[in-house]
């Protein structure tokens, strides 16, 4: 498995090698690293925030620097249709995607909850065929793959003693792929950098209102390791993180854009073990290799169509 992950970072860098400027390996790292470890910083967190407090108070403070740094470099203020745009797809993709993964890493361990998520390009495919846009085969034979090993996984020990674990990322899930199908589609959001910002802004205003909903404590009385963490994801999870994927998008192919699909799970999943001392069975790590095969998968059969 590591051989054929590993060739395959290779042909993508051989075969595009003006796009990889220290510009593009800087924004990979951060994909790469910055969002791999950002899910047990939010179980770091969750040691003296609620979830939907962290989650909320995350994203509104990283939209709202964003949104005022974008000002200040001209950017023109989104209009109605995108701010409500924003609100559509914040509210899939944060409240719905965020905030359901933060809540089942309260009973799943950090490198499982992120090993289940990287179906989600998967989903992807999938949303595209009610519109018409069917995969070839390479692609379906990817989606089946990958959701073999999401089947194995939720039978794993670390999805057993949490049913509702599973209900929370199959939601979140969802939500996170479709907000992103609307945002390519139906939703789009003002240009480069002011959308992620209006995006941040709306779901983190959502989650608030849904914590203070929900009866949860605003009172932040947090121990040092928790503060650290929510700085973390504030500043590097979403202001570097985002921006970097965006960055990405824009400069390089949807192969490399993309590949943090499967190179998330496996440091997450390290660093899960290493450090925040989780324990993960043979069986789960096998079905994790066979969901991020799946992704694989996609991914490449979808560069050797384009």
């Amino acid at each position: 498995m590591a051989g054929s992950f590993f060739h395959t970072w290779m042909s993508i860098i051989s075969q595009k090698p003006p796009v990889l400027s220290p510009l593009i390996i800087a924004c990979l790292a951060a994909t790469w690293l910055i969002w791999g470890s950002t899910y047990l910083a939010i179980r770091f967190a969750l040691d003296g925030f609620t979830p939907f407090v962290l989650m909320g108070t995350r994203f509104s403070i990283a939209g709202a620097l964003l949104f005022v740094w974008m000002r200040r470099r001209g950017a023109a203020l989104p209009t109605r249709p995108q701010w409500r745009n924003a609100f559509i797809v914040g509210s899939l993709m944060l409240v719905g995607g965020m905030g359901g993964t933060a809540t089942a890493e309260l009973t799943v361990g950090s490198g499982l909850v992120v090993a289940f998520i990287a179906v989600s390009p998967l989903l992807l495919v999938l949303l595209h065929v009610t519109v018409g846009i069917y995969p070839p085969r390479g692609e379906l034979l990817g989606v089946l793959v990958g959701l073999c090993g999401v089947v194995l996984l939720t039978h794993g020990a670390g999805f057993q003693h949490s049913p509702n674990g599973i209900w929370l990322l199959v939601i979140a899930t969802s939500c996170w792929s479709l907000g992103s199908f609307l945002s390519q589609r139906q939703c789009p959001l003002a240009p480069g950098a002011m959308g992620f910002a209006t995006q941040m802004l709306c779901g983190g205003v959502v989650l608030l209102v849904l914590a203070l909903l929900h009866g949860e404590s605003f009172r932040l009385t947090a121990a040092s390791t928790a503060w650290f963490a929510w700085l973390y994801l504030t500043v590097f999870g979403s202001l570097i993180g985002f921006n970097a994927y965006m960055v990405l998008l824009s400069r390089a192919s949807p192969g490399i854009a993309t590949s943090y699909s499967y190179v998330n799970p496996i440091i997450a999943m390290l660093l899960g073990v290493s450090l925040g001392h989780e324990t993960i069975t043979l069986r789960e790590w096998s079905a994790a290799g066979i969901t991020l095969a799946g992704v694989a998968i996609v991914l490449i059969s979808r560069r050797r169509k384009t």
